[in-house]
């Protein structure tokens, strides 16, 4: 009988090009490093986006500003910003240090997108940012605004009527859902949700009652995305979000670096080669962490070292970089259910455009189990009072990676990261998502949490 292949390979011969591979298909915790990743400060030329384009996102925000505050009035206080805090958590690095019977060098923060106004989310950069520029778009093309105007006029009948020409579509396992649907119901688009099988029941519902269109796919989120861009092709009233490709959602997110650089000069914190800012962000289809990376490195350089986390059973981003396949291979191919508790990260395969994109920019890649995760969550709780959902929770273990594993002590070496500079250096973990799940299922979770 012939042996089964992988675009070409067999699994035997896929383990002896990549070691890793043989643990990543049994499901185990792998941590893994970029051997792509080069020099940002030598590489910065040669990236088709640049931080001009960054700040041209942000004054996008920026011009914006007005209109959100006036129909999300939670954001008046901050005159329209939607932005989130960073927050040190000693207690928990107290925690995690014994845990991982390591002592954490240097500063635990998270930068708690979870608590992002109007959607809880990472995506509220991305997806709010993606809706944004296609309404200016539209009423810029219609005469119904000027760049110099005050955008609140968006909020009036004359825009709306205009909005309710035109629908927006996404494909989503649901916080890129949320996001898109709440922004773009507010302003009156008809909105279309094409959502995994997945995808969490509170998140269907909480669109819905937006006035949202969900669609629901038995398979994973690939197939969610296939078909809402297939959908959309045949209309062309209707706006695609299309979270493998959209160059808008990238943008979006990567305006986040700029508000990282003000928050840590506010805090007082360096970010130099003597104080390095070391960054763990989970990683789902990769536009939300790798849009944050690109941020950081055009701002940061060399200073600041990114790893991406991904559940055991979801390592989409991980197998595209390691295997340089990118979008061509997904985790089906090497035997993993794709099934996992943190439902923003149940990715089958991975942009293939994000992936080039950051492809020497990322530090590396580690894995985690679900009864990890849930461990994490009750540790979490305990420790600060702080929830966030499984999926955020993946970047939790990377701290002690880098320092506790021989992987990651190697690339300490590597990058001459020695005592001194760790005691200096500021660990950021991504809270990507939480503020928005209803109480009944958080304390589900933690009470999950306390079975594991």
């Amino acid at each position: 009988m012939e042996k089964q292949t992988i675009h070409g390979l067999t699994p035997e011969e896929w383990m002896k090009r990549h070691p890793a591979i043989e643990r990543i298909t049994r499901a185990e915790e792998v941590v893994w490093l970029n051997p792509k990743y080069q020099s940002f400060n030598d590489d910065r030329a040669s990236f088709p986006l640049s931080l001009e384009d960054i700040k041209d996102a942000a004054a996008r925000f920026r011009r914006f500003q007005p209109l959100i505050a006036t129909l999300f009035p939670e954001t008046a206080e901050d005159d329209g910003l939607i932005e989130s805090s960073m927050i040190q958590i000693p207690e928990m690095q107290s925690v995690l240090s014994n845990h991982y019977r390591v002592d954490l060098p240097g500063k635990l923060w998270v930068k708690a997108d979870h608590e992002l106004p109007i959607a809880g989310s990472i995506k509220a950069r991305g997806g709010i940012y993606e809706v944004l520029k296609v309404a200016e778009h539209l009423a810029l093309d219609h005469g119904l605004l000027e760049p110099s105007d005050d955008y609140s006029l968006l909020a009036g009948a004359k825009a709306r009527a205009l909005f309710q020409q035109y629908g927006v579509m996404v494909g989503s396992t649901g916080n890129l859902g949320l996001s898109i649907g709440i922004m773009s119901a507010k302003l009156g688009f008809n909105v279309d949700v094409h959502m995994s099988g997945d995808a969490k029941e509170w998140k269907k519902e909480k669109l819905r009652s937006l006035g949202a269109k969900v669609i629901e796919h038995k398979d994973d989120f690939s197939r969610a995305v296939t078909e809402g861009r297939e959908a959309a092709r045949e209309d062309p009233y209707v706006y695609f979000v299309d979270d493998e490709w959209s160059r808008d959602l990238f943008m979006g997110y990567a305006v986040a670096a700029l508000r990282i650089k003000k928050q840590l000069e506010n805090a007082c914190i360096q970010v130099d080669e003597h104080h390095p800012l070391v960054v763990y962000l989970p990683c789902g289809i990769g536009g939300g962490p790798g849009g944050v990376t690109f941020g950081l490195k055009q701002v940061f350089g060399d200073a600041v070292h990114c790893f991406f986390a991904e559940p055991t059973e979801s390592p989409a981003m991980f197998l595209g970089l390691m295997t340089g396949m990118h979008e061509k291979v997904s985790v089906g191919d090497f035997g993993l259910s794709n099934r996992t508790a943190a439902d923003g990260l149940a990715v089958g395969r991975p942009s293939g455009v994000v992936g080039k994109m950051v492809e020497p920019m990322v530090s590396g890649m580690y894995t985690v189990r679900d009864d990890h995760l849930y461990q994490l969550l009750r540790q979490l709780k305990d420790a600060e009072d702080m929830y966030l959902e499984p999926s955020a929770l993946a970047a939790f273990p990377g701290p002690y990676n880098l320092i506790g594993t021989s992987a990651g002590k190697e690339y300490l070496k590597q990058h001459g990261l020695n005592e001194e500079k760790l005691i200096n250096a500021t660990h950021l973990l991504w809270g990507t998502g939480g503020s928005m799940v209803p109480d009944d299922v958080k304390q589900a979770d933690y009470q999950a949490a306390l079975k594991k």
